[in-house]
Parts: structure tokens; C-alpha cells; sequence
């Protein structure tokens, strides 16, 4: 999926578990908070090239999504877009994702939300996209707003980080019609 001129989503690939533990060391503590496991399952190149063997057997099975976004010449690993929690009686399904400090404020996010929305309305008939953000966490409800995405409603004790207390969420909801 073509994001702009420079950038792509698309699965994840062995060959690529270099670029990712890259991304994710380099961004440790702007991950560390909302997106401990992802962070924790990356910490070396071997443990990523376990983690995109997961992702690809999730993939084949449907049970879950992740994408890279990637600097389309490199290759190179701005990001990840999860889509997970996937309920096909709900037809619903909930967004994850992060974005490497250099690569943030390009609305690149954004565009790949948008791309993979497109693909999970096409191929797995979501009709109903989710999104939990805390409310410091300005970028995330830029992408949820930009998306046409609806806050919902506060989330009280939603999400506890290792060794913190439990934090409020943000829920945004957007249903296709």
C-alpha cells in the first residue's frame, strides 16, 4: 500500500527484523509506555525475527494484522499499524500503532490507518474500527480525528503499565455505514 512518494505499508518481513529492533531500540522510551509488549517482543534481532514470524503466522491465520510502514527505497521501519482484537460476529476490530520519532508529524500514520481500514473493510468486512488513546497522547487522537474516528467516551482504569498504576483511556469509534 503506497502511503506517499516516499513511504509504503505492507507486511512485515524475516529479512527485516534488523530495521525493526532498529525502530524499537531507537524509540525505547517513547514506546516503552503504550506499547510495552511490542517493545519487550524486540529487544533483540533475534527476538524480532520471532516476532515477525508470529505476525506472518497471524496474518495467514486472520487473527491479527501488522504492518510496517517502511522508507520506500530502504526499506527502512518508520512504524507499525496493528489491527487486532478482530471480532468477526462484531465485525469490529481495533487499531494499534507507533511511529519512530523521526518520522512523526508526516501524517503518515494517518495515511496508513486509512490504507488498512480500506483492506479490512475489503477483505474481512469490519465495519466497526476502534482506537484507545490516553489523553496525552496527542499524535494518537490526531490519527483517530483525522480518520473521521468519534471519542466515545472515557475508558476509567483501562490500561496498567509495568510498575504504574492504571491510566484512563480514550475510546474513538468509527462505524462504516
Amino acid at each position: 500500500m503506497k502511503l506517499s512518494s516516499d513511504f509504503i505499508c505492507e507486511p512485515l518481513e524475516v529479512q527485516e527484523a534488523t530495521n525493526l529492533n532498529n525502530l524499537m531500540l531507537s524509540n525505547k522510551e517513547r514506546f516503552a509506555l503504550f506499547l510495552p509488549k511490542t517493545l519487550s517482543q524486540n529487544l533483540t534481532i533475534d527476538a524480532s525475527k520471532a516476532y515477525i514470524l508470529q505476525k506472518n503466522e497471524e496474518h495467514k491465520n486472520q487473527s491479527q494484522f501488522t504492518f510496517a510502514i517502511k522508507v520506500n527505497n530502504s526499506k527502512n521501519i518508520a512504524g507499525l499499524i496493528i489491527l487486532k482484537n478482530i471480532d468477526r460476529i462484531l465485525h469490529q476490530a481495533e487499531f494499534a500503532y507507533c511511529i519512530g520519532e523521526k518520522y512523526g508529524e508526516k501524517g503518515l500514520v494517518s495515511k496508513a490507518v486509512q490504507q488498512v481500514m480500506t483492506f479490512a473493510i475489503d477483505q474481512l468486512s469490519i465495519k466497526t474500527f476502534i482506537i484507545i488513546a490516553h489523553k496525552t497522547n496527542i499524535g494518537s487522537s490526531k490519527v483517530a480525528e483525522k480518520n473521521g474516528f468519534t471519542w466515545k467516551k472515557t475508558l476509567l482504569n483501562e490500561f496498567t503499565p509495568k510498575g504504574r498504576s492504571s491510566m484512563d483511556m480514550e475510546l474513538y469509534i468509527k462505524k462504516i455505514v
